[in-house]
């Protein structure tokens, strides 16, 4: 059997709900292209649906959804930052499903109450049901695991009223979630193949792992060769989160039932782009998400894409991508920070 019919077989035993907007467009940057002699095309992941906004946490939703159904929950926690496009399409999604969204969300920049923007904002007009968690200058991670008490009480008061409650991570970064990415891994190589594109290079935003976790998982599975290269975006220890994304990772495989690995040379991660932290802009990954938006027309976003974006650029300016090759930038979506917090957006609103 072919492998990718193989590895899409595995998948379907997993099984999924039709949440998104699939297969999502692979374009060609043709201005970029010519600029810097590469074939350069977009996996368009911020036209993933189920709505205008967001980006690609839908392809983890369809799975860790159908689960979540398949065990009679009702109601779906979850976390993230104020801004968290997981967040909002959970909320999303949920709501589409039929079922109630509670949302942990922690502050790194303070919210204005009089001024609710963005992702926020759609959050509230979903009517999830939302809990601000002050970060005090802690990680997203840490702030939600000093809450832990909290939450496990508010489940269990839940569960005695008779709501059974599933409990999805920051960024959906579980075996089931890992599976939409390893969906669109293979997606993406049925697109290139189709094209008789032969790409050399995958770029990637990186955050909770999860993304990363299935690309890896898809890659593994078709037994293919292409480079992947992750842009972090905040933040992290280089050895435990490299090994927890392998984890993570061989944790799908397992659900899988599948034989292949994941290690850690399948993937790279570059830490050098995140610039002061998560959810903070910089100037030169600002720049080149107006570069991006005047010569292509695509809005990128200066929480994930747009630092990822930047990376994937720089590589290219610099040579570490020779000329002549072809890459893939897997567009995460997340354009909807845009309308943020000018401490999220930086220099973005000032003309230039």
């Amino acid at each position: 059997m072919d492998r990718i019919e193989n590895a899409k077989m595995l998948l379907q035993r997993v099984g999924k709900i039709n949440l998104g907007f699939y297969p999502t467009p692979l374009q060609r940057l043709d201005r970029i292209s010519n600029e810097y002699e590469i074939n350069l095309y977009a996996k368009r992941e911020d036209f993933s649906g189920m709505t205008l906004f967001g980006g690609n946490k839908i392809r983890k939703l369809e799975y860790l959804l159908n689960d979540a159904k398949n065990k009679g929950c009702d109601t779906v926690f979850t976390y993230g930052a104020t801004q968290s496009n997981h967040a909002m399409e959970t909320a999303t999604a949920v709501r589409k499903c039929g079922m109630t969204p509670v949302l942990y969300l922690v502050a790194h920049v303070n919210p204005d109450a009089a001024d609710i923007r963005a992702n926020l904002l759609l959050d509230t007009i979903l009517g999830a049901e939302i809990h601000i968690l002050p970060a005090n200058g802690r990680s997203t991670k840490d702030t939600i695991q000093a809450s832990t008490a909290d939450i496990a009480e508010h489940i269990a008061r839940l569960q005695q009223e008779g709501h059974k409650v599933y409990d999805i991570p920051v960024g959906g970064s579980t075996p089931h979630g890992v599976c939409g990415f390893a969906d669109a891994y293979i997606e993406l190589m049925q697109q290139t193949r189709s094209m008789e594109i032969h790409p050399d290079v995958v770029f990637t935003a990186t955050g909770s792992g999860g993304t990363l976790a299935g690309l890896s998982v898809g890659k593994a599975l078709l037994g293919d060769q292409t480079r992947l290269v992750a842009i972090q975006v905040g933040p992290k220890d280089p050895v435990s989160y490299s090994r927890q994304i392998v984890d993570l990772g061989n944790c799908t495989l397992g659900l899988l039932q599948s034989g292949e690995q994941v290690s850690e040379d399948i993937f790279e991660i570059d830490a050098a782009y995140y610039g002061p932290g998560y959810e903070m802009p910089y100037k030169e990954a600002n720049d080149d998400i107006r570069y991006l938006a005047r010569t292509e027309g695509i809005f990128t976003d200066p929480v994930y894409s747009g630092k990822s974006f930047h990376g994937m650029m720089d590589y290219i300016r610099s040579g570490k991508v020779e000329k002549g090759s072809t890459v893939i930038y897997l567009h995460t979506g997340g354009a909807t920070a845009l309308f943020s917090e000018n401490a999220i957006i930086g220099d973005l609103n000032v003309l230039q």
